[in-house]
């Protein structure tokens, strides 16, 4: 073996997670290599009839303050940190007895588990492992001559190397397990400051740490020629990243962004009554609340039927079997949902293309998360847009109010509104959307393609549906154009945040058109 291929003489096992350990012992023993260990790891080797040196032999100092302290000494990490090749570090680990550590081993104190099993302040700061990340840190930095191993197929990578080359190891295996240490150690670290910053209810300056874990690699991203991967931060809020695939093709990156703004969207309203979600391209094309999930579905398609063809599907309740027989009559990319029944189950599975997504449960609208949005040479990071407003807290701005019905079907609108694409405007009545106009450029172009949208799939001399709906605006209208452009289009009721500074224009013309308007205070950009 050539590629500056080192000898490992003494190994460092010292791990949390044991799995494997012994094996692992028992294969370095077979190599020659000496154990050294500390507290259950060398207990549990020594009981296996192992050879094992204590580290407090090396370091002369027994562990102390309940385990904090026993890596946490020279002759530990002077063994890893001194360069083999440089008189200097050389003669100082002479004159002070510090011997080679040639490989560490080591796995972390469950911090994200502890924290995510509701653990006490307090308890969760004891799981913050200190020895552990120092020494793979010392172990990576000093990869020309040690290697680092920070999980059992690590060890197992290593092992394997060592065996078929008579326990020599190359650069390359070296380096490539301490790329993997530090990117281990600056995650462990960046959920640690995550965690403290949710504690605290605030930011902790003017940086800011964010960690994943790929769970797979995707075919591809947006589009072929584009690599992707989905990461887990460990956040137990429930929606596409928690839920369990029950069948289906793998998800892809876009089936993955589609299948969380459904959830979201449906997670936005209460459970108390059914509610269906039809997104396409990230934007919803069909959304309603109903006495029953069928009926829900029938509702949220009629909006546009055309659009929902190979869409993503998300409801708030148990699918069963009549609502998977309606899903299953056009093609569905994605259904996502908090859980399914076995009837709906055996119904989905005739349809070996669908994915089923089951989530456990729906969360609560108010948790707090980040968005993050990479921009050249740089983040962009936010608060997700948790941002909700009840009745009582709309003003009322119109000569005319709008009636319980209208009142009713207004909230509904806003909050579908805030899931479309700015521009955004969406027609609703009786808490289903007819109408939705994403991503224009004008917010009048919004209105006028929203109504266009749902003259449409009218029948002929049929009234159009937007005719006695309402409407909503994620953001205020700059002129009074698109409320005219709305009342066009049958509406008589609109709600909107308001703070344009023609407020009075556009007052004025729903006053003018008999509409009532009233507003939040509150905008939805999305952009």
């Amino acid at each position: 073996m050539t590629d500056n291929a080192v000898i490992v003489v003494r190994a460092l096992l010292t791990v949390y997670d044991k799995k494997n350990l012994l094996e692992f012992a028992q294969r370095l023993t077979n190599l020659g290599i000496e154990i050294v260990s500390t507290g259950g790891s060398a207990t549990k080797i020594k009981n296996a009839g192992l050879p094992v040196v204590d580290v407090e032999n090396i370091t002369d100092y027994p562990e102390m303050m309940a385990g904090r302290v026993k890596t946490l000494h020279p002759a530990i990490h002077g063994g890893i940190l001194f360069r083999r090749n440089v008189n200097s570090d050389c003669s100082d680990a002479d004159t002070h007895g510090i011997v080679p550590i040639d490989l560490v081993y080591n796995n972390f104190y469950p911090f994200e588990r502890t924290v995510a099993s509701g653990s006490s302040f307090d308890e969760s700061i004891d799981n913050i492992d200190i020895g552990g990340p120092a020494m793979l840190r010392a172990a990576a930095k000093n990869a020309a001559f040690v290697t680092v191993c920070t999980d059992c197929e690590d060890m197992e990578f290593a092992l394997i190397e060592l065996e078929e080359n008579g326990g020599k190891i190359s650069e390359k295996t070296r380096r490539t397990l301490a790329a993997k240490a530090f990117a281990k150690t600056a995650a462990y670290d960046a959920s640690i400051a995550r965690w403290y910053e949710g504690e605290l209810g605030n930011s902790s300056g003017n940086q800011i740490s964010f960690t994943g874990k790929s769970e797979k690699i995707l075919r591809y991203g947006e589009n072929p020629h584009q690599r992707a991967a989905f990461y887990l931060t460990g956040s137990k809020r429930a929606g596409v990243a928690t839920a369990k695939q029950i069948q289906g093709k793998d998800l892809s990156y876009n089936n993955i962004n589609d299948a969380d703004a459904a959830f979201e969207l449906v997670s936005d309203f209460d459970t108390k009554k059914p509610i269906v979600a039809i997104i396409k391209h990230a934007n919803p094309c069909g959304v309603a609340r109903a006495d029953n999930l069928v009926q829900a579905y029938k509702q949220a398609l009629s909006c546009d039927p055309t659009s929902a063809f190979g869409g993503v599907v998300a409801a708030n309740q148990v699918l069963d079997e009549n609502i998977a027989k309606e899903i299953t009559k056009i093609f569905t990319e994605v259904v996502i949902a908090p859980d399914a029944d076995e009837n709906a189950m055996a119904i989905f599975a005739q349809k070996k293309n669908l994915r089923l997504l089951l989530t456990g449960a729906v969360p609560a609208p108010s948790s707090c998360e980040k968005t993050v949005r990479s921009v050249a040479g740089g983040l962009l990071v936010q608060d997700r847009d948790y941002g909700q407003i009840n009745r009582d807290q709309l003003r009322l701005v119109s000569r005319i109010s709008p009636n319980e019905e209208q009142f009713d079907d207004l909230m509904f609108a806003w909050k579908v509104a805030k899931h479309v694409k700015s521009n955004a405007i969406v027609y609703a009545k009786k808490q289903c959307t007819v109408g939705i106009g994403a991503g224009q450029m004008s917010r009048i172009d919004s209105s006028r393609i929203a109504a266009q949208k749902a003259s449409e799939i009218v029948k002929e001399n049929a009234v159009a549906p937007t005719v006695g709906s309402v409407a909503a605006s994620d953001a205020f209208f700059p002129f009074p154009d698109a409320l005219i452009q709305i009342a066009s289009a049958g509406a008589k009721a609109v709600i909107q945040p308001g703070g344009s500074i023609r407020d009075k224009e556009v007052i004025s013309a729903a006053d003018e058109y008999g509409i009532a308007m009233v507003f939040t205070g509150m905008r939805h950009f999305r952009h």
